[in-house]
């Protein structure tokens, strides 16, 4: 299993997370990136817009969103194509969750052959909730444990009761897609997620979403923490 990787600031934990996607990038040949939404990853799009990259070669996805529409502030499609697809990063491919389907259902069902031939991932950067969730599997999830699985038969899902604000429904990847990738990065901050990694790490008994994560041994994965909230 991994360990936590501690920074200093919030700063240099995003530079490392940047670090570590770019190296994945940078090899020829066509890559594959998914990332997360939410507050934690705004600073590593900021760098990654500057990454001298062939980003043509690079296609885009993200772990969830919102089923909301596209301008709204709580679109994570809206967070991507406002903080990461500009500048160098502008040439890459983006393939959105969100479709006009009419229920979360239905957008997860169309877009999943999408998903299904993206993976694997060259990077996947994901952050996580309070409550040890990831993507938009919550504790509160029904048969979250089973969503989660690496060998599952699906690989996306549509969520109508998130277990945290914002309260609508959601489109996420599932443990199948998530944690298919050559390198994952965990970035996360504040003591109350370090606290929970901690334990996750310690007891194999404490089981929320996100250890699923750090647990499975299909694909490797960095834990980067710093003090501040992320």
């Amino acid at each position: 299993m991994s360990s936590l990787e501690v920074f200093e600031t919030a700063e240099t934990a995003a530079q490392a997370a940047v670090n570590a996607v770019v190296a994945q990038l940078t090899p020829p040949g066509s890559k594959r990136l998914m990332v997360t939404g939410g507050r934690g990853p705004g600073p590593v799009f900021d760098r990654l817009t500057h990454a001298d990259l062939d980003w043509s070669r690079v296609t885009v996805t993200l772990s969830d969103d919102r089923f909301v529409a596209v301008d709204s502030p709580d679109s994570n499609e809206r967070l991507v194509r406002e903080r990461l697809l500009k500048g160098h990063a502008a040439a890459a491919r983006f393939t959105p969750l969100k479709r006009p389907g009419p229920t979360p259902a239905a957008d997860a069902a169309a877009v999943e052959p999408a998903i299904r031939a993206l993976v694997l991932f060259d990077a996947t950067l994901l952050g996580m909730g309070d409550d040890g969730h990831i993507a938009s599997l919550f504790p509160s999830t029904p048969d979250v444990a089973a969503l989660l699985d690496p060998e599952g038969e699906h690989f996306t899902i549509g969520v109508e009761i998130p277990g945290l604000a914002p309260y609508v429904p959601r489109i996420s990847l599932t443990g199948r897609a998530l944690f298919d990738s050559r390198l994952i990065v965990l970035l996360t901050g504040g003591e109350g997620k370090k606290a929970l990694i901690e334990r996750v790490l310690a007891d194999p008994a404490f089981a929320p979403p996100v250890s699923a994560l750090i647990r499975q041994t299909r694909s490797p994965v960095r834990l980067l923490w710093s003090p501040q909230p992320a």
